[in-house]
């Protein structure tokens, strides 16, 4: 593999001195876009006639052609929103044309493009990946938080084991948990602590949302198997303020600033806060234990013991636009939270005194350089420790119940020792640091080179204030991992566009085991540490490719042969509810990706656009999390081990259409089937059983293989007041019947089944001085149908918001 590498590097840097070498083309064409009020328009389609090249202006609004020959050209420029133009100008042998667009705005088009939605990130959506790029901004007066919006993309679910702050898990085309990676600005969130998380993180934090479906890009980083979701803030230099406030059923607050300011001077300041809180008491259906008859009945009753709350801030401050830094900023995260724990993996694991808590201290730095020591070498170098702790707190020893009642857990002994489950007050580091550089070259307009390296560091040490002595909490949890890309990518024409790259992965853990023995006739019990200390290393390749086969028709297909390194909680444990495993192996995964899309207007009056997606999927060492058989004091344990082979064939598809400005509807819908495809059982031996499975070509069990979303709205432009604008919206989320555990096992009348599920949600949001007031009100689940995720885990019956929220911004020197 290493020759593989060796060969593959040198036919790209031969590739680099043969397009330098090419002469008499040493012309360039640098130029700027603004519109007609000076701010700049990153963003916008530059063609070169009669080449028929193509650029796209960056985030300063600048853009340049280079390799070109001496004579005349012809520039047609295109951004969304604004009227077209076109310019002419000569260039001379060796020389460089300087060439300046302002483009006047164009009302109508800003209008239709606001309502579509779908034109907004044209530039990420043209990519080779199998990529969709959500716009975040026109969820804003929602009370959302990102991971209800990631349940609305096709393919994608976010299953949560209860309401505000519950745990979540997040699939993607089937793959689910760590085998999908979550970025923030292209930094790795691996290490941002509980506070942190998708499913508390509010709407307006983010700008746009980039999910990647299958292969990832190099510049990413990491080591996703199966996709990977970039949440991307608005980091143009400008001074603004969003803030919001809502309140909502259940005793739900959340609230959001995000604001900054950037100065002449390239001085910049950001500041986005965020905090939520919820007692959670939604009903749900439990079961009651009669404390005379001991008979444990069914019964509708509300949560009692689910208080959750977090407060986030992150901050960075420096400088922008300057000659050494297009950006340079330093910050710090800092956050809190604390969560009672109501259940466990099971419904049946009812909790009245657990609770866990959680602190981010992670101080930040962000280096971005365009042009570094020669045009088109771009850095970007990201870096973050936390410093953080985490608490889980086990104390109370009673056995509880869905209507809140209790008995001792202990009847037979009421001086024994103990929780809910085993007596703990565990705090723990976890040590986690992160540290990211990116180098990109884009040798001429059709070919560029990325390199980008990721290391990260894992260091967990913990105590249990009532167990100081434990000899298992003192042995070492130290993880390495570091992820290398390289990365080729050629612009053959506007047309057609193809990306080739390998990674290689490594990883040390460190930790060891402690062995009890206790000998019965002497009453003497013994300890023994095994120690364990492994090296992984493998690499993987893909490739990626893009065809506009029409103006309107774009082709892709993508292949990788992918890794993921096993994650820390996976081989470590998480504390709370999942054990150890330390005989994990790295997952392998060929993964395939073909698709289309189709984007149309008819007469102005009626947008179409239809994307359809093919996913083919052969895992080995596929990891899930499996929940162990049997209670351990009281609670049902989780493990994560390697399921051997998985496969996936499915495909999922999005239709989008708006009528004019007063209607809009997005649908979509995906279909998985992951199946078990080891057709022996491993012996506890080691060796393959003789006899074919039971559970051979299974559906993966607890997994939705048929699920999907529509959502529609209604504008009402000009309502009241000029400017102001009315919105009715609905959304419908449905998911399919699916078994909690193998089909192959037990018989038909016995088999637990999480059944079909509708999901009904409305809102009014009316907007006031061009979306500087607004005001929204929602209703979730309108039906109060009964929801579940994670093994038949309830989730929140219906519940109404209301948001209040404000907004302001002006570009840099305005």
């Amino acid at each position: 593999m290493q020759i593989k590498k060796i060969f593959l590097t040198g036919i790209l840097c031969a590739l680099i001195f043969f397009v330098q070498a090419q002469s008499g083309k040493n012309s360039t064409i640098k130029g700027n876009v603004y519109n007609d009020q000076s701010e700049v328009i990153p963003g916008a389609i530059i063609r070169l006639l009669p080449l028929n090249k193509t650029a796209v202006s960056d985030g300063k609004g600048e853009f340049h052609f280079a390799g070109l020959a001496a004579g005349t050209y012809q520039l047609k420029i295109h951004s969304l929103g604004h009227a077209k133009e076109e310019k002419s100008l000569t260039v001379v042998a060796q020389g460089e044309a300087v060439i300046s667009f302002r483009l006047k705005q164009d009302v109508r088009e800003i209008d239709e493009v606001a309502i579509l939605g779908f034109s907004k990130n044209q530039k990420t959506n043209r990519q080779a990946y199998n990529v969709i790029s959500i716009d975040a901004k026109a969820l804003h007066n929602t009370t959302m938080d990102l991971g209800q919006v990631m349940n609305r993309v096709s393919g994608a679910r976010v299953r949560e084991s209860g309401g505000v702050g519950s745990n979540m898990t997040f699939s993607l085309n089937g793959f689910s948990g760590n085998q999908v990676k979550f970025f923030l600005d292209g930094m790795p969130m691996e290490n941002f602590g509980s506070s942190f998380q998708l499913n508390n993180i509010p709407v307006n934090f983010a700008d746009r949302i980039e999910v990647y479906k299958g292969v990832v890009p190099v510049w990413l980083g990491g080591d996703a198997l199966g996709g990977a979701v970039n949440i991307v803030t608005n980091t143009d230099p400008r001074t603004y303020v969003d803030a919001s406030y809502s309140y909502g059923s259940f005793n739900t607050h959340k609230s959001s600033v995000n604001t900054g300011y950037t100065a002449k001077s390239g001085f910049t300041a950001q500041l986005s806060a965020f905090q939520n809180y919820s007692d959670n008491n939604y009903w749900v259906t439990g079961g009651v234990t009669d404390s005379i008859t001991g008979v444990n009945t069914p019964t509708r009753v509300r949560r009692f013991h689910d208080r959750y709350h977090n407060e986030t801030v992150v901050a960075n401050i420096g400088v922008s636009g300057k000659k050494y830094a297009d950006q340079l900023l330093v910050g710090i995260t800092l956050g809190q939270n604390k969560a009672d724990i109501q259940v466990g993996n099971r419904m049946e694991d009812v909790f009245g005194g657990r609770w866990k808590s959680g602190n981010t201290i992670q101080p930040t730095l962000k280096y971005v350089k365009k042009d570094l020591f020669v045009k088109g070498l771009d850095l970007r170098v990201n870096g973050n420790f936390n410093f953080g702790e985490e608490r889980n707190v086990d104390t109370v020893p009673r056995k509880f119940t869905w209507d809140g009642s209790s008995v001792p857990r202990n009847r037979n002994d009421p001086k024994a020792i103990g929780g809910e489950g085993d007596l703990a007050d565990f705090k723990f580091k976890n040590n986690n640091g992160l540290a990211n550089a990116g180098l990109n070259y884009a040798i001429n307009d059709r070919h560029s080179l990325s390199l980008n390296d990721q290391f990260s560091t894992f260091n967990r040490k913990g105590l249990n204030r009532f167990d100081p002595d434990n000899l298992q909490d003192k042995q070492p949890q130290i993880s390495r991992k570091n992820i290398l890309g390289l990365g080729y990518r050629l612009n053959l024409n506007e047309k057609l566009n193809f990306t080739a790259f390998i990674k290689q992965y490594n990883q040390h853990i460190t930790s060891n085991n402690v062995v009890r023995d206790f000998d019965n006739p002497t009453k003497i019990t013994t300890y023994t540490i095994l120690s364990r200390s492994s090296d992984l290393s493998k690499q993987g390749y893909g490739f990626a490719g893009s065809y506009f086969l029409t103006e309107n028709l774009q082709l892709k297909a993508s292949y990788e042969k992918a890794y993921r390194l096993p994650d820390n909680d996976e081989f470590f444990g998480n504390v709370y509810l999942t054990v150890a495993n330390l005989e994990l192996k790295p997952e392998r995964s060929d993964n395939i990706n073909i698709g289309a899309t189709y984007t149309t207007a008819i007469n102005k009056t009626h947008f179409f656009q239809i994307q359809a997606n093919y996913i083919f999927r052969n895992a080995n060492d596929y990891i899930r999390a499996n929940v162990l058989p049997g209670a351990s004091n009281g609670r049902y344990l989780s493990k994560f081990s390697n399921e051997g082979k998985v496969t996936n064939r499915g495909i999922d598809a999005e239709l989008r259409y708006a009528y004019k400005q007063l209607f809009t509807i997005n649908t979509n819908f995906t279909y998985q089937n992951l199946r078990n495809d080891n057709e022996f059982d491993r012996l506890i031996s080691g060796g393959l059983s003789t006899t074919r499975s039971v559970i051979y070509r299974d559906r993966i069990p607890n997994t939705p293989y048929l699920f999907g979303n529509a959502n529609g709205s209604f504008y009402f432009n000009d309502v009241l007041k000029k400017g102001n604008q009315l919105t009715v919206g609905y959304n419908v989320l449905f998911v399919n019947k699916f078994y909690l555990y193998w089909p192959g096992q037990g018989s038909k009348e016995t088999k637990m089944v999480v059944p079909t599920q509708w999901a009904h949600d409305v809102n009014i949001i009316y907007a006031m001085a061009g979306g500087k007031y607004n005001i929204a009100v929602e209703c979730l689940n309108l039906t109060d149908a009964q929801l579940f995720d994670n093994y038949a885990l309830q989730k929140p019956s219906r519940a109404f918001n209301l948001k209040l929220r404000y907004y302001f911004s002006k570009k840099r020197g305005l």
